[in-house]
């Protein structure tokens, strides 16, 4: 596990990193999100310690990196291995050679170092083009040689800077997917550094929103998204495309705001109602074995005003569609 505690770094009289304090346990997925200059890159580099901090700590499983000798650190810092955004490959290196770099540094004998690398090239499904170069490997490849590597040393904690960015949204899938996979089977805790909210979507157990050096909203990704309070969960809501009403209805917006939403509710509510219920755009996904998003509907205008009550009896938040659309203008 890893723990970040009053986190401060700061270069002359800027401070980029303002006392950031979380945690992230073994088998979690800590997504940390923000806009350009919010100091991602910089908590990055400070978490594997390329950078010092100012004053804080960085403790992994129990000890504290930021006390180390930089003798000390060098041995410590194989417990964070990291994955870049753009895979960081050695050109005049193939697949094999780059994911053999961090064991050779370590001065591990050419038989272990020949065994780790094959076992990390069919972990990430890349046995195949283990003497390929980079130039001959899709963007998705060179990201797996990426995370191939940065497992090399057998860390508690991957770091992933941006290393879904510029990649189509297929590949994007296919690397969330092994890094998922790689959480469970190792244990691993990650950091996910990002400013893609649909990928945190797919991976994150929780997320933190950094601005301006400071964490100003963090949390478990199901909660922040079922508590329409938050700001960030609004932000992190699945987008949805909402067909016309037919005239005569009246428009209204539900919002998952339970985990025990029935699948069926749509039925039930117009059972309840006595009139049909239209769907008119939905964009609803599953998070942590929780339903999350909105429906829009059309509901007849002379049963309108039991619609709310109505739906909240399955767990779900309703506004007037207009309110919908005002409330995501705010956001």
């Amino acid at each position: 596990m890893i723990e970040v505690n009053d986190l401060t770094k700061a270069y002359g009289d800027t401070v980029v990193l303002d006392g950031l304090n979380f945690g992230v346990d073994s088998g979690e997925i800590f997504a940390v999100v923000g806009p350009s200059g919010a100091g991602k890159s910089t908590l990055a580099q400070c978490i594997n310690l390329l950078e010092r901090p100012t004053s804080g700590s960085v403790v992994v499983n129990g000890e504290d990196l930021t006390r180390l000798s930089h003798k000390q650190l060098r041995v410590a810092r194989r417990r964070i291995g990291t994955v870049f955004q753009s895979s960081s490959l050695l050109s005049r290196r193939t697949a094999a050679e780059n994911i053999a770099l961090p064991l050779e540094y370590l001065g591990v004998t050419k038989g272990e170092a020949t065994r780790r690398v094959q076992e990390l090239l069919d972990r990430v499904g890349l046995t195949e083009r283990a003497d390929a170069y980079p130039f001959q490997l899709s963007g998705g490849q060179r990201q797996r040689v990426g995370i191939a590597r940065a497992l090399a040393l057998r860390p508690a904690v991957l770091l992933s800077d941006e290393a879904t960015s510029g990649l189509d949204p297929h590949t994007t899938s296919s690397v969330v997917s092994l890094l998922r996979e790689l959480r469970d089977d190792l244990n691993l805790a990650i950091v996910f550094i990002t400013h893609e909210m649909n990928t945190v979507l797919e991976i994150a157990d929780s997320v933190a929103r950094l601005d301006r050096g400071r964490i100003v909203e963090s949390g478990r990704l199901v909660d922040l998204l079922t508590d329409h309070s938050s700001a960030l969960g609004r932000d992190l809501q699945p987008q949805r495309l909402d067909g016309a009403a037919k005239p005569g209805d009246a428009v209204w917006v539900a919002t998952y705001d339970s985990p025990d939403v029935p699948a069926d509710w749509i039925g039930r509510v117009a059972d309840e109602l006595g009139t049909p219920v239209a769907l008119l755009g939905a964009s609803v996904q599953v998070v942590g074995g929780v339903s999350v998003g909105s429906v829009t509907i059309g509901v007849a205008e002379n049963v309108s005003g039991r619609v709310p009550a109505a739906l909240a009896r399955f767990g779900l938040q309703t506004s007037s569609h207009n309110a919908a659309r005002e409330l995501e203008v705010v956001a």
